[in-house]
């Protein structure tokens, strides 16, 4: 299980030098569109699920909607975000195979953040974000999503903020990763304000820039009951 103070953290650690997070032939979409929610993105997800269940059976511990298209009534790309977690994701023969059979195509690979890997699905379009068990971002995505679907206002106010993110990255001619940067302050907003209504308040100071820092967290593990049911938002790939 991953440690609370991991969870309420943002862990963006530097690229090594020589490397790449995409694989050859990849790299961040030039396209930014933010559309209506739509009545067939669970449908999608489903749909989704259930090949890389196919595929992969009890290897897949944990298949999970998470992102924006999770979310009813916020405004979204057209994208399916997953959370799949799987024992090792750096152990890729265990599962990538399999999803390349489904129609997945690998497209990131950061051992150096929780062995993330991205593979995008073009019919139902898709990013499967993959992740181990240990991994405190997919706790975060969860409570992001969970906290944005019983939470209008905060809602309401990343659905502005991802309109006019995707408006202004369009006319600069930026691509989607530019597009995330544009919301990462309303993001870390948000999240503050979801885990201080968890419980999880210690440790705060590094979330938002000038907060005060908390009282230090001690080395405790959160049970997964504590969040309830999150592309870290912050990391939607093309």
């Amino acid at each position: 299980m991953p440690y609370r103070n991991d969870i309420i953290n943002f862990h963006e650690p530097p690229v090594p030098e020589g490397q790449s997070p995409y694989v050859p032939g990849a790299g961040p979409s030039q396209h930014v569109e933010v559309v209506d929610w739509s009545e067939v993105w669970p449908e999608r997800f489903e749909l989704l699920a259930e090949r890389v269940q196919g595929a992969l059976g009890w290897r897949a511990l944990v298949i999970e909607h998470v992102g924006s298209t999770a979310v009813r009534g916020l405004p979204a790309k057209p994208i399916i975000d997953i959370d799949l977690i799987v024992a090792d994701p750096n152990e890729e023969l265990a599962y990538i195979p399999a999803l390349e059979r489904m129609g997945f195509e690998l497209r990131v690979r950061e051992p150096w953040w929780f062995g993330h890997r991205v593979l995008r699905h073009l019919d139902p379009t898709c990013h499967l974000h993959v992740f181990g068990y240990d991994s405190p971002e997919v706790v975060k995505h969860r409570i992001f999503r969970d906290w944005l679907r019983a939470n209008p206002s905060d809602r309401n106010l990343y659905a502005e903020t991802k309109r006019e993110a995707a408006a202004l990255a369009r006319d600069a001619g930026e691509h989607s990763m530019q597009y995330n940067a544009r919301k990462e302050v309303v993001i870390r907003e948000i999240y503050h304000r979801a885990f201080v209504a968890n419980g999880a308040s210690q440790g705060l100071g590094a979330i938002l820039e000038g907060t005060p820092p908390a009282a230090r967290v001690r080395g405790e593990r959160l049970a997964w009951s504590l969040v309830g049911d999150v592309l870290s938002p912050l990391t939607e790939w093309d």
